[in-house]
């Protein structure tokens, strides 16, 4: 018998097919020297990470931006065609015709995520938690009609058009409580698994179940960074993986189906963990990138004598909000027209900002060098 679960049998109409059945967690594990070696790594390079609060200024900032990309890349693995610059310009209100429709997906997930951190500063992570972020995820977008924030009544499958063709077929409806109940308890539980092979067993587990008639993989995704703030490994939001899995989306897919199929639970920690190694190192060398840039823009603002001042506000605010005009100087800094004009033209011999639209009128600029540090 397989560690991970079993295969049942099932009709529905006349077709006959086989969904799958995990069992309760925790799974025995083989803890081998090649799983400990990534383990003692992972465990060095989130540490790293979490540092990064300590020497980033504005560490709220990079928090900001971290979460728009994970936002987007999360819902690009899920087909939404919406970008980074879109999700910017959105939020900036610019160009709200011309960015992609599927933004508002994104913006959900960012609206989801945010919920779920502000409520986990004073409640457990739990069921009824998950079930509202689902509610705000699928609000007003695709899937608004698959019951948002309630575990599914019906069979669901994974790939191909229909449950003969699918990939994958999780566990019958009748079985997701009592799977979603034991996912909770094992969260909470006291045992002593290392957090990150832990969470790497919760991710799983959770994608195994899909216990949602939509946004599983995002609400999947989002479960591992609340789980790792929830228990103090992250004492701040840093961690996100979207981007290492879309970059491996094959790997990632054909290990989940290992972890069920073939029972590979070690293959798939081996992975899983490899994915939080080199997120948490790329973070780490952004922060840093980001330090250098700040210091060469600070630089450069510092020679501009009596303007230094506002300019250093317009600079700050930058890093927040990248995308900005003309109107939104004046506004800020509380300047006319003609003197935005010229700061923003300073902005622009220095190469802080760049024109996007190459109109004359209504010009949008962006602080590229710092989006270009999370695209």
């Amino acid at each position: 018998m397989m560690r991970s679960g079993t295969i049942r049998k099932r009709l529905q109409g006349i077709a006959e097919y086989k969904s799958f059945i995990p069992s309760d967690l925790p799974f025995e594990l083989h803890m081998d020297e090649k799983l400990q070696g990534l383990l003692s790594r992972a465990d060095l390079a989130i540490g790293r990470l979490d540092s990064v609060a300590e020497f980033l200024p504005d560490i709220d900032f990079f928090i900001f931006m971290y979460v728009r990309k994970e936002a987007t890349v999360s819902s690009q693995i899920e087909g939404t065609q919406a970008t980074f610059i879109d999700v910017l310009k959105k939020e900036a209100k610019i160009d709200e015709g011309e960015v992609h429709k599927d933004v508002d997906e994104v913006i959900n997930y960012i609206t989801a995520m945010n919920y779920g951190l502000s409520k986990l500063q004073e409640l457990p992570l739990s069921l009824r938690l998950l079930k509202d972020i689902h509610t705000k995820l699928l609000s007003g977008v695709r899937g608004e009609y698959k019951t948002p924030g309630e575990f599914r009544t019906s069979q669901n499958w994974i790939g191909g058009p229909s449950i003969e063709t699918a990939t994958f077929i999780p566990p019958p409806a009748t079985d997701v409580f009592h799977l979603m109940g034991n996912l909770e308890e094992y969260m909470h539980s006291p045992i002593s698994t290392p957090i990150l092979i832990k969470v790497g067993l919760i991710h799983a587990q959770f994608e195994t179940i899909h216990p949602f008639l939509d946004g599983n993989g995002r609400i999947g995704r989002l479960l591992i960074t609340f789980y790792l703030c929830q228990q103090k490994t992250l004492h701040k939001p840093l961690l996100y993986l979207s981007e290492f899995f879309k970059k491996h989306r094959q790997v990632y897919y054909d290990r989940l189906n290992n972890f069920r199929s073939k029972d590979d639970i070690e293959e798939w920690l081996e992975f899983f963990l490899q994915g939080i190694i080199d997120t948490s190192e790329q973070a780490v060398e952004t922060a840093r990138r980001i330090i250098h840039l700040r210091e060469l823009g600070i630089k450069k603002i510092s020679t501009y004598g009596r303007s230094t001042e506002k300019a250093m506000i317009i600079y700050q605010h930058l890093f927040q909000s990248p995308m900005i005009r003309v109107k939104d100087v004046e506004k800020i800094v509380s300047l006319t027209n003609p003197a935005a004009l010229t700061l923003v033209d300073k902005f622009l011999s220095a190469g802080i900002l760049k024109e996007l639209t190459g109109f004359k009128r209504n010009r949008v600029f962006s602080f590229s060098d710092y989006v270009a540090l999370f695209e």
